[in-house]
């Protein structure tokens, strides 16, 4: 028996699987992470139940949901919009360090009333990000250096700036920790008036329609697509791959500064040495989940925040330890990987069996 594999280049994905990719991936994921608490002692539909459907339904759990979905948004948008010119902003995460800093500082020395400082936060916070990655930027589009590795070093250069500034000039007078003063009130972003959610999320909703309105309605959104589909033939049809990358990956670092600065701002209240939120390399599967578009980019977003949220429940509720989460993120990448492999190529399996061999026709006896 021979088992023979041909793989055959897509020439069109099939509806059910571009569209299907994300269920199929949370799906296998959820189900392969069962045998992890399986092995844990625990029950997953019991652990599922408090994860997805426990936090949702009490009003604690949907605010620390939606306050912890708004930087993963941000973030999402800023994997997001380079992704779709075929770039990759791995420095998410150096990029809203940035955000948070120059925010927080904004916050902290402007005397302006609430209406005008949160404003000028967020711009000096987003330009922050957009300059932060304006270096790998002009270095992918001038001389074509891997943005990947360029977007990555500069997020530990960020992380040390991080550590020395709330040690140093912005560390709060008198106190014995490294971080900053605590934000006045109107640095912090309210709450929505009558729901109790955190403002930052209608800013989210906010950036991911202009998004979704600039990819799929805009100029400029068809030429970022086109040169993420074919950069060698936008080039010979007179679109300017330099201005494209520079934008999108300047835009990304914008998305990322907001980030940053809506953690600190809506949450966290102050800047400290040790927030490190790990929002950036999250945006990266979140962005895969939803690379159809910005409002999947959003919902992608709002799963991560449960499955954070939850996991901190399991964690107390069940004894589960805190990895489990790390582990379903993990196998959501891994499952999202082999699902474009699947994308690309068409699978055929076939199993040939040997002919038998045809009875002898010789008379009985002849030698």
């Amino acid at each position: 028996m021979q088992v023979d594999v041909d793989l055959e280049a897509r020439t069109e994905v099939p509806w059910w699987l571009a569209y299907g990719t994300p269920v199929f991936t949370i799906l296998a994921a959820l189900v392969v992470s069962g045998l992890a608490l399986l092995a844990l002692g625990v029950s997953p539909l019991e652990a599922y139940q408090i994860m997805f459907v426990q936090t949702v339904s009490t009003e604690i759990g949907l605010n620390r949901t939606i306050a912890k979905a708004v930087p993963l948004i941000f973030a999402g948008l800023a994997v997001y919009l380079p992704l779709k010119a075929n770039l990759w902003n791995i420095g998410a995460e150096g990029q809203l360090f940035m955000g948070a800093i120059a925010g927080t500082w904004i916050g902290l020395n402007v005397s302006l009333p609430i209406f005008a400082r949160l404003p000028l936060m967020l711009v000096g916070a987003g330009i922050a990000g957009a300059l932060w990655v304006a270096i790998p930027a002009w270095l992918r589009a001038k001389w074509g250096i891997n943005e990947i590795i360029t977007t990555l070093l500069f997020t530990f250069v960020a992380a040390d700036l991080k550590n020395y500034v709330v040690r140093g000039p912005m560390q709060a007078p008198g106190a014995n920790f490294p971080q900053t003063a605590q934000l006045p009130l109107a640095a912090q972003l309210p709450t929505i008036p009558g729901l109790g959610f955190p403002s930052g999320i209608l800013l989210a909703i906010l950036f991911v329609a202009l998004t979704y309105v600039l990819v799929n309605h805009t100029r400029l959104g068809f030429e970022i697509n086109f040169i993420g589909a074919n950069d060698d033939a936008a080039e010979q049809a007179g679109m300017s791959k330099y201005k494209i990358y520079l934008f999108v990956l300047m835009t990304g670092g914008f998305f990322a500064g907001l980030a940053g600065i809506s953690e600190i701002s809506g949450v966290q209240t102050r800047l400290r040495a040790f927030f490190a939120p790990g929002y950036g390399f999250t945006a990266i599967p979140i962005a895969l989940l939803g690379r159809n578009g910005a409002p999947q980019v959003m919902l992608a977003a709002l799963f991560f925040a449960v499955l954070f949220v939850g996991g901190s429940s399991i964690q107390t509720l069940l004894s589960v330890p805190s990895a489990i989460v790390d582990i379903i993120q993990a196998l959501i990448i891994l499952f999202l990987i082999t699902a474009e492999f699947f994308k690309r190529y068409s699978v055929s399996v076939s199993i040939e069996r040997p002919d038998p061999e045809p009875p002898s026709t010789r008379p009985e006896g002849e030698v």
